[in-house]
């Protein structure tokens, strides 16, 4: 090291400065990997990749697996970290102990912390994380800032005043410019169910309230969206799409499907086989059938498979398994290198 670079690192009075290289905050990030490998291409562009610290908004209309999709993450979490921490800031109460049972949350590690103002979220939850330090394993998890008041709201209401609230976008940017040095430099993962809203013209698009520092702070901004469905008339499940609408990691405007039962729940290989046939791992040589494939040489196994059958650790071990497969993915959803002129592109795209 030169003797400049020696003496500015050790002169200022931030005494946690390292060099980039070496830096913890910037090198290392705690990463969760899920059981269902769509969801951890979804958040890393990854099949073994997964979930990593920072803040994650889950937006979307009503019943569109947002708060499950939370606590499918914290039960992982969990998982990996048998000592962690739940803080579970709550203000819909939707959560029901059904829930919990069903994901086998440990619920003697979530610290249920009720609220009733965005002003008081602020509040507790700094005194919370000043008690944190890096290497305490915390999950916060806030369901939700979309339905959560200001406290000029409640008061107005409480003294009978009809005025329009516009301290709710003002308090949300304090609230998240104060946390958001907390969960980096504390490698926290920190999950915000929101709602969404439609522009008005002839392309409406989704829009997350809370104002733009929802986006800016946000590590991935996810929409989900829901359809049926059936066998037949009856609708047996339903299937979610989760929408980037932002990521630091994955593509943008990128989707990933996924399948949820009514009787057993998450498929744990949702959308595997529309991405293997894309690789040219998977084949559909006949109506209702499909076969593994060699995608360099193009060789197809003679054993033939239905739809249904596809899902299983048979079918997708080795397949997940393969190299070829695992840069494809990459290749597919993550951010790579680009050039000036793929920026300027972008840019210009965004405007």
């Amino acid at each position: 090291m030169s003797n400049i670079m020696d003496k500015l690192k050790n002169a200022g009075s931030i005494k946690s400065a390292e060099i980039l290289t070496e830096s913890s905050l910037f090198n290392v990030k705690d990463i969760t990997k899920t059981n269902v490998p769509i969801i951890n291409m979804a958040f890393s562009g990854d099949v073994s990749g997964g979930f990593t610290t920072g803040l994650t908004i889950l937006a979307g209309e009503s019943k569109t697996f947002k708060t499950m999709m939370s606590l499918y993450c914290l039960k992982a979490y969990q998982d990996k970290h048998k000592d962690s921490v739940c803080l579970f800031y709550d203000c819909e109460y939707g959560v029901t102990p059904q829930y919990l049972k069903t994901f086998g949350i440990d619920t003697n590690r979530i610290i249920h912390i009720p609220l009733e103002h965005i002003e008081q979220l602020k509040f507790d939850i700094v005194k919370r994380l000043e008690q944190i330090k890096r290497g305490d394993k915390v999950f916060i998890l806030v369901d939700s800032l979309g339905n959560l008041a200001s406290k000029k709201e409640v008061e107005d209401a409480e003294s009978e005043k009809s005025v329009a609230d516009m301290s709710r976008a003002k308090s949300i940017r304090s609230l998240l410019r104060i946390i958001t040095p907390h969960l980096t430099q504390k490698d926290l993962p920190c999950f915000m169910i929101n709602h969404i809203y439609m522009e008005q013209g002839l392309f409406p698009k989704a829009v997350i309230p809370g104002g733009t520092a929802v986006t800016y702070s946000a590590n991935q901004i996810f929409v989900i969206t829901k359809a049926q469905e059936k066998t037949g008339t009856e609708v047996t499940g339903y299937k979610f799409t989760l929408n980037i609408h932002k990521s630091r990691f994955v593509k943008e405007k990128s989707k990933f499907p996924f399948s949820v039962d009514m009787n057993t729940g998450i498929n744990k290989y949702s959308s595997l086989i529309e991405n293997a046939m894309e690789s040219g791992h998977v084949v559909k040589p006949s109506n209702g059938w499909y076969s593994k494939c060699d995608p360099e040489t193009g060789e197809i196994e003679d054993k033939k498979y239905r739809l249904n059958d596809t899902n299983s650790e048979e079918f997708w071990a080795p397949i997940l398994s393969d190299p070829r497969f695992v840069k494809w993915v990459k290749d597919r959803y993550q951010y790579g290198e680009i050039e000036m002129d793929d920026i300027i592109d972008i840019v210009q795209e965004e405007e």
